[in-house]
């Protein structure tokens, strides 16, 4: 399936920066500058995309492009933008401490494994990953970001011309700026992706169109 959403014209709203520190009892905690953003955290009124647990906001000339089983289910989710993408993924985590450095570390391993190259680099979010694999079309760029929030984590992997400019990632770095996660209450094992779905009146088409997860325009 693609997307394409038009931008919304509410403006984003501005909070404080994420704080890194487990706050103690009594503690103010302090608003975001940017997201990604739990649910709990947001009160605007800009465009999303609702896909279960991730909400993307809509950005003009990014396509938000998905694989889904004939139930709805999204298997991957990448935003586009001409020769630039960023697949997403959102995980349960723990909710006294983050789990991106363990998670950078385990994916720089089983790089290197498989004959990558592989090193961390410090950007806007904290420390990256960048690395360059094989593929049948060539050496291929990638850059891994992470970002801890409370009980989860989402996931980036840039490729093309910004993983390894990440000036120039513009549209994309906006729609990671103004995600925003719906955890949910349920318990859930450390790491375990948190479900995406297609919104209901999409997977009734997708449905009636085909049983298969052949990946679809809108």
């Amino acid at each position: 399936m693609i997307f394409s959403r038009k931008r919304a014209d509410a403006g984003r709203h501005t909070r404080d920066e994420r704080a890194t520190d487990v706050l103690g009892e009594g503690a103010a905690a302090p608003a975001l500058v940017r997201g990604p953003y739990d649910i709990s955290e947001v009160d605007d009124e800009v465009q999303r995309l609702d896909l279960g647990s991730l909400h993307i906001p809509a950005v003009a000339e990014v396509e938000v492009r998905v694989q889904a089983d004939p139930q709805g289910v999204i298997q991957q989710v990448v935003l586009v933008h001409g020769d630039n993408a960023l697949q997403l993924g959102v995980f349960a985590a723990p909710r006294s401490e983050g789990i991106w450095d363990e998670v950078r570390e385990e994916i720089r391993q089983s790089l290197v494994n498989d004959g990558a190259s592989a090193q961390e680099v410090e950007g806007e979010y904290g420390p990256e990953l960048h690395a360059q694999v094989r593929t049948p079309d060539g050496p291929t760029n990638l850059r891994f970001v992470g970002v801890d929030g409370p009980r989860w984590m989402v996931r980036g992997v840039f490729q093309g011309p910004v993983a390894t400019d990440p000036a120039s990632s513009g549209p994309l770095t906006e729609c990671l700026e103004g995600l925003v996660v719906d955890r949910g209450q349920e318990a859930k094992p450390v790491r375990e992706p948190l479900p995406l779905r297609l919104p209901r009146e999409i997977a009734d088409q997708a449905g009636d169109a085909s049983a298969d997860s052949e990946t679809r325009q809108v």
